[in-house]
């Protein structure tokens, strides 16, 4: 354990300030999107496009990739938000056997067309963890879409692998805030299943 310490110490120190600026600015995303602030899409995005840049030179392509798609969804959110666009509400609700066929899809197939890809046509050295966090993600942002509680945990798979990846990547301040939605997902995790039940009961009633 004085070890690992002794280690994520000595990262902190060799740490750049463009990787403190994403953090910091990924933890004030997450706090504005707690409180329903249309502020967390400027700071996501400039988080999100550091990231890209810092991704990039320590050969994390996939998570690279990862970062792109979270971008657009970013700028596709602030924009739908200032126009204030209402739609029809998609309620909260358990996957069923489609959606468990899909998102596993998603996970195994997206991992496997990831790892070949990085393994032949990039120079990265962790192409099986770099792969299955993307994969795992994406899968997790497709349930999220369709408001599926199960987003919570194919997102956690990735935030569990992605961990000591970026540490091993050495950016452990990328790994602490990765910790910390680790964290924060299961909380995400028991309010809906909460909203569920109880709009179940309300039906039932």
């Amino acid at each position: 354990m004085h070890h690992w310490i002794a280690l994520f110490n000595e990262q902190i120190k060799e740490t750049s300030l463009l990787q403190w600026l994403a953090v910091i600015l990924g933890v004030a995303e997450v706090l504005f999107a707690l409180y329903d602030k249309i502020w967390l899409y400027p700071t996501g995005i400039i988080s999100t496009i550091i990231a890209i840049y810092l991704l990039l030179t320590v050969q994390l392509y996939a998570d690279s990739a990862l970062n792109v798609y979270y971008l657009v969804m970013s700028v596709y959110g602030w924009v739908h938000w200032a126009k204030k666009k209402q739609g029809p509400e998609v309620v909260i609700s358990w996957s069923g056997k489609k959606d468990w066929l899909i998102s596993l899809s998603i996970s195994i197939g997206g991992w496997l067309i990831l790892y070949l890809l990085l393994k032949y046509f990039t120079p990265s050295n962790v192409p099986v963890w770099d792969a299955l966090v993307s994969s795992t993600a994406w899968a997790g942002m497709w349930l999220l879409a369709k408001r599926k509680i199960e987003n919570w945990i194919f997102l956690n798979i990735s935030n569990l692998f992605a961990i000591p990846l970026l540490f091993y990547k050495q950016l452990p301040l990328f790994a602490a805030l990765t910790l910390f939605l680790f964290v924060i997902a299961f909380g995400g995790l028991y309010k809906w299943i909460k909203i569920c039940k109880a709009r179940q009961t309300v039906i039932t009633v």
